[in-house]
């Protein structure tokens, strides 16, 4: 059994989202976690977990992207909904940092994702993290929280040494590892030992970083098996303990 811990599957780049599903509980995926990017998909997502009760769990939460030019609305309808209808989020996010696509937005970005974190702390939920290029402002604002929140650092791609910095501010982070591990030059699975496997969470980031031998196609969560079988050819375990041990850490964090 395998937990696919970040998936978009209910975007519109599928057609039929519970065919997805479906696909996916075959091959093994039996539990996805849904993360919420803005207030727009909060009522699709919504319909897939009531649907498939036993396999779909959600987040909620502003992608630090996806807010719109009055960040305070977005917040709102975040905590509205949250305090609205608790018992159906498992984690708030997907929340963060993402200097890559715009940079121009850094306080607001720094801003919107410390608003959300005392959301998971007052809601007592992990936080789905979304870091690209923007450790240092990440680690400042989590360190400028009165706690810091469980969660995990989705789609990791750091170094040895970036794993260092985010356990210096707290040892509990879990690590989201996806189809990049799987790609021929992703230094990523020099990583893998440090972090451990007890550390570790698998996800695809559907329909985005197919993995290898799926790469260039849409993703989606029945690929997880491929990303679990390449950690555990690389670490030289059997592929079922990778599994076993991935599939526990998700049921901690998200109390799947």
């Amino acid at each position: 059994m395998f937990v696919d811990t970040h998936t978009h599957i209910y975007m519109a780049e599928f057609p039929d989202p519970a065919a997805e599903i479906r696909a996916a509980i075959e091959a093994g995926v039996t539990k996805m976690v849904f993360p919420g990017t803005e207030p727009s998909d909060f009522e699709a997502r919504k319909a897939l977990a009531t649907e498939f009760p036993a396999n779909v769990f959600l987040g909620i939460g502003v992608h630090p992207t996806e807010f719109g030019p009055d960040p305070e609305a977005d917040l709102a309808a975040v905590e509205a909904e949250l305090r609205a209808n608790p018992a159906k989020y498992v984690a708030v996010g997907e929340i963060g940092i993402d200097l890559y696509w715009d940079a121009s937005r850094r306080e607001e970005q720094r801003e919107v994702f410390r608003r959300q974190c005392l959301m998971a702390l007052d809601a007592n939920l992990p936080v789905i993290i979304h870091c690209r290029e923007g450790l240092d402002d990440t680690l400042d604002v989590l360190g400028s929280l009165p706690a810091v929140p469980g969660g995990v650092f989705h789609s990791f791609t750091g170094t040895v040494e970036d794993v260092a910095r985010i356990r210096g501010l707290s040892p509990d982070f879990y690590f989201g590892i996806n189809g990049i591990v799987t790609f021929k030059n992703s230094r990523l699975r020099d990583t893998l030992a440090e972090i451990g496997l007890d550390r570790i969470l698998l996800e695809t980031d559907a329909p985005w970083l197919a993995p290898v031998p799926r790469r260039g196609q849409r993703n989606t969560s029945a690929y997880i098996p491929h990303i679990a079988r390449h950690i555990a050819d690389h670490l030289g375990i059997p592929v079922e303990t990778v599994a076993d041990i991935t599939t526990r850490n998700a049921s901690q964090l998200f109390g799947i």
